[in-house]
């Protein structure tokens, strides 16, 4: 629960800080700057190098893209049935798939599972949410943060030129492992800037009144994300075979609230930064019913280790 407290407590301080008049309405704006040009290109550079693949674990890496691929078009057809603004099309369409795998999901799973479970989930954050972030999301904001009218050079450029975007290409052709360790050390105290920065951003920007459309957007971002995601997530694992563990934790992963990271980069393109931060905030407290439901249910039907 500590994971949990931490994020609630960051978020809430944002909030009263907000209400105090003390900090601009640009903080959030310029805090969601930082993260995007030296938090999380300083996480890409510590974790990408140490990617490995396993046949083994290939649920683990599958039933996250099965999911990013079933919400895309979902989300898409929802969006249009109901006429959704772009912006709250791109939101769920990046919102729903990606979950706190890392921050939540880590400590959650050893809770539950235990430490040697650990590394299970690690496997379901890199090679699914992690890669996800790095590609999908980037295409979202390229395409969406454009306006209506968008065209491939432009979203092109705003691709190549994004700070994570050039750390993954970087991480995947050199490494880290040329990095002096006062270098390394800057960058790994960068990415323990990151955490803090985007809940207090949230914090800063969360508005608990909506307008309509928002509203709508929460209510389906939030059902999409705690009770459908899992869902098929289950039912994924069961097809593909993935008992014990390695089922359980890609059930566990899958029902994380929105993660915090994506809805930071989803701000920093203004793709309605409210609903993003409300998503976040209000998918926190939720998830603390949803996910205990979602490992009970888990355990029973795919079995223990």
């Amino acid at each position: 629960m500590s994971a949990y407290l931490i994020i609630i407590g960051l978020i809430a301080a944002g909030w009263a800080l907000a209400r105090t008049g003390y900090f601009p309405e640009s903080t959030p704006e310029v805090l969601n700057k930082v993260v995007i040009a030296l938090c999380l290109p300083a996480l890409i550079l510590i974790h990408v190098p140490t990617l490995e693949a396993s046949w083994a674990l290939l649920p683990l890496v599958l039933i996250p893209w099965l999911l990013l691929a079933i919400t895309v078009l979902v989300v898409l057809l929802i969006g249009r049935w109901l006429r959704l603004r772009r912006e709250v099309i791109a939101t769920l369409m990046v919102l729903i798939p990606l979950g706190n795998t890392s921050f939540l999901g880590f400590p959650l799973v050893e809770a539950l599972l235990g430490a040697e479970a650990i590394r299970l989930a690690v496997v379901y954050d890199q090679f699914g949410s992690f890669l996800i972030v790095c590609t999908h999301v980037l295409f979202v904001v390229g395409w969406y943060g454009e306006g209506e009218n968008p065209t491939l050079t432009s979203m092109g450029r705003r691709i190549l030129t994004f700070p994570p975007f050039i750390a993954l290409v970087a991480a995947l052709l050199f490494g880290n492992a040329w990095f002096p360790g006062p270098l390394m050390g800057l960058v790994e105290r960068f990415a323990d800037m990151l955490l803090p920065l985007v809940t207090l951003a949230i914090g800063l920007s969360l508005k608990l009144r909506l307008v309509p459309d928002y509203r709508r957007g929460l209510v389906i971002g939030l059902v999409g994300k705690l009770l459908v995601l899992p869902a098929l997530a289950l039912g994924l694992a069961w097809i593909l075979g993935a008992r014990g563990d390695i089922g359980t934790v890609s059930v566990l992963e899958s029902a994380m609230p929105p993660m915090i990271t994506a809805a930071a980069l989803l701000a920093a393109a203004r793709l309605a930064p409210a609903l993003g931060s409300a998503l976040v905030a209000w998918g926190v407290l939720f998830s603390a019913i949803t996910v205990p439901a979602w490992f009970w249910l888990a355990e029973r039907i795919l079995g223990g280790a």
